[in-house]
């Protein structure tokens, strides 16, 4: 489904992020009072008012871009799950999670970003990731590709780079689970970036191979879920089913630069992971018989 002729719809919705950007969120970038900041379910799930800030404006500017839709922000979910049972209506609506890394941000590391994506009937059709440090947005449109706007330069189609083999110790990887240990050590090296915006954008341009996430909360995955498949990435719930932002009950997502290596990691989780959590019940039918 095409949204945007001429891509009007992506550039006016990177137009708002990045005007949120510079006006709520850079200013506050290593300039944040003690009590600017403060903890939500847990001390290290933070929440600042460059959260709160930028959530209120992309709340009214993203509706003004795409008349009738609704707006998810992350902050908004936290303080009521029922709003995401929006996800699979018949509405156009937006997620939003206003600074994706706010323990970095926090802290003074420029690895944070704005991830924006669009949904309906529990559908990711667009998704944005920008980067406010470096003034760069990546995007895509499901079935249009994905893209790298850097400033006010042109946009620049993005391919997941192609590892020339399968052997894990020349890759690097990004697991964020315990469940995938025996996976995880034959890696060459294991990142942990502290922001998911940026673990997908590491995939897409190539500085990270393998990505695997437990959790998927939608403010945090839809957008760079979509923006690694339409960069040419291969990416499944470990059910082998798609993923939806919609689907609040999920077995994790893997992403790898293609098919075979994924089947190639999954292979080598162990049986008795996967069939303990009733991923692969063909699988267990067959141990059964035997």
């Amino acid at each position: 489904m095409k949204l945007s002729e001429g891509g009007k719809l992506s550039t006016d919705t990177m137009a708002a992020v990045r005007h949120v950007a510079e006006t709520y969120i850079l200013p506050r970038y290593k300039r944040l009072a003690e009590d600017d900041v403060r903890a939500k379910s847990h001390p290290g799930d933070l929440v600042t008012v460059a959260d709160e800030e930028s959530e209120r404006a992309l709340t009214m500017l993203l509706p003004e871009i795409l008349p009738g839709s609704l707006v998810i922000g992350e902050e908004a979910a936290s303080a009521d799950p029922k709003v995401l049972n929006r996800l699979g209506g018949d509405e156009f609506v937006w997620i939003v999670d206003p600074i994706d890394g706010t323990v970095n941000f926090v802290n003074g590391i420029a690895r944070f970003a704005v991830m924006v994506a669009l949904v309906r009937k529990g559908e990711t059709l667009m998704g944005w990731i920008h980067d406010p440090v470096a003034n760069q947005t990546l995007w895509a449109e499901k079935g249009g590709g994905a893209y790298l706007m850097q400033g006010d330069g042109a946009p620049v189609k993005m391919l997941v780079p192609q590892p020339a083999g399968e052997n894990f110790s020349t890759m690097a990887a990004g697991f964020y689970s315990r469940d995938t240990a025996k996976v995880k050590g034959q890696f060459g090296r294991v990142v942990r970036l502290g922001s998911a915006a940026h673990d997908y954008w590491s995939l897409v341009d190539g500085r990270t191979q393998v990505l695997h996430f437990k959790g998927l909360k939608p403010w945090d995955h839809a957008a760079g879920i979509l923006i690694h498949k339409e960069a040419g990435g291969f990416n499944l719930l470990l059910s082998r089913q798609e993923y939806s932002p919609a689907a609040l009950d999920h077995t994790g997502i893997l992403c790898a630069p293609n098919k075979a290596l994924w089947e190639k990691i999954v292979a080598e989780l162990s049986a008795e992971y996967l069939i303990s959590r009733h991923l692969f019940a063909s699988v267990g039918a067959d141990i059964k018989r035997t």
